[in-house]
């Protein structure tokens, strides 16, 4: 089985956490491609090595020494290598780095030197081949990310080796300027080397054990989700679940890869496959719940609403023309409700309002404000009957007041909108009904 390997910063922090990494690689020699991110907190209070970098380059930008912010950045991977007891010198890459510096090569190189040099460390510590990430991941001019290229890169120059190491998070322009994805976009990088070489699986080692039900900041210690669709994690990562990099599912998805999301402080633990599609019966009859808060809500009344014909696109196209985009828009014969960011619309509240009124001449317009959106997702919901009706059971139970409701034709996820204070309750209200009550 040919696999990547993707180690985020936490994984990576230390000489400690690359043993950790060189046990769980050399326990598969299916684990052939590794993706390193740069070295991140070794712990609470400290600083990671993409920061240090970006500090020190605006102190170059700025005319500053920066020598001894350098050194500090120097000695973090120097105690990874004397950790590892490797015979490995960066003194000539710190060289060209300083040299560069000087020369304000930009943010971008200056933030990817991080995955850069880890990347040699970690080459040199496996043995493995390395394999500069600006060399493979291609970028057009104008900065936007080639992917035909960069497949067809990737796949020719890494189709005859056994063993590689390709940095995360940056490539190169044309003309051979680094330049960076947005954070996290080593899971990126990953993903792309996953599609270009067809792995089997796309194993992605970080510090938790992979997709938990919903957010432990609010629910103490939540199941992990064993098993997970793109299309389900879609929808719980647009309403704020986070683990893994968006942009990194769309190049396995097409290949038609599973995404292996593993701790790498419990290697024992299976943790969370992503797939395209599956047989296999989820443990509850939801996936996951996610949500934010910050909206606002625009009621709409008229009367015969319903047989005035492009009365929604009239409204829309106030929303469209102030900059505003809608989040959800249930509606009714006579009403309809439109979701908005709070933060985007407070500004030009007054101005789409008259917009509304100039458009359809509505009967009246009501205002609400600090309401939060909880999305329940999950396949099983489909062969369930009665979600709903429990999801407004438990919500009841907890005293929580439900201001919409809307079910998408998918019958994969249910949209709650409550009060900002009732958005924690509301959570913990439904992960009991559907995952304590069967534990």
């Amino acid at each position: 089985m040919k696999k990547v390997v993707k180690f985020g910063g936490s994984s990576l922090a230390s000489a400690e956490q690359f043993k950790k990494v060189g046990a769980i690689i050399r326990s598969d020699a299916g684990r052939r491609f590794v993706v390193p991110s740069a070295p991140g907190k070794r712990f609470d209070k400290d600083t990671k090595v993409t920061d240090m970098l970006y500090a020190c380059y605006a102190l170059a930008a700025e005319g500053k020494d920066f020598g001894r912010e350098l050194r500090q950045i120097e000695q973090r991977y120097q105690e990874i290598i004397d950790g590892l007891e490797l015979k490995l010198s960066l003194e000539k890459e710190f060289s060209l780095i300083r040299e560069n510096f000087a020369g304000k090569a930009g943010k971008d190189y200056a933030a990817s030197r991080g995955e850069y040099l880890n990347g040699i460390v970690m080459a040199n510590y496996l043995g493995y081949e390395f394999v500069d990430a600006a060399e493979v991941i291609v970028f057009c001019e104008d900065g936007s990310f080639d992917m035909d290229k960069t497949t067809e890169v990737l796949g020719e120059r890494l189709k005859d080796m056994k063993n590689a190491v390709i940095p995360g998070f940056y490539g190169a322009l044309p003309d051979g300027h680094v330049i960076t994805f947005s954070r996290g976009g080593s899971d990126i990088t990953g993903s792309l080397v996953a599609a270009a070489i067809h792995a089997d699986i796309y194993e992605n080692w970080t510090d938790v054990s992979g997709f938990l039900v919903t957010d432990p900041r609010i629910v103490v210690n939540p199941e992990v989700i064993e098993t997970i669709t793109y299309r389900e994690l879609r929808e719980l990562s647009y309403m704020g679940a986070t683990v893994l990099h968006e942009e990194a599912i769309f190049p396995v998805r097409k290949e038609g890869i599973p995404i292996n999301i593993r701790n790498t402080n419990a290697p024992e633990d299976k943790g969370t496959l992503i797939v395209e599609s599956t047989c296999r019966k989820p443990k509850y009859t939801i996936t996951g719940i996610a949500g934010k808060k910050g909206f606002a809500a625009l009621n709409i009344e008229k009367d015969m609403m319903n047989s005035e014909v492009g009365f929604g696109r009239k409204v829309l196209e106030v929303f469209e023309k102030n900059g505003i985009s809608f989040e959800h828009m249930p509606s009714g014969i006579d009403t309809m409700t439109v979701f908005v960011h709070q933060s985007e619309f407070e500004e030009k509240e007054q101005k789409v309002l008259a917009g509304i009124h100039r458009a359809v001449s509505p009967d009246s317009i009501e205002l609400e404000s600090d309401l939060a959106l909880i999305a329940v997702v999950g396949r099983g919901m489909r062969s369930n009957r009665g979600t709903a009706g429990r999801i407004f059971s438990a919500l009841s139970h907890a005293n929580v007041n439900v201001k919409m409701i809307d079910q998408g034709s998918s019958e994969l996820n249910i949209i709650i909108g409550v009060k900002n204070e009732d958005f924690e309750p509301a959570i913990q209200a439904i992960y009991n009904i559907f995952v304590m009550t069967r534990l």
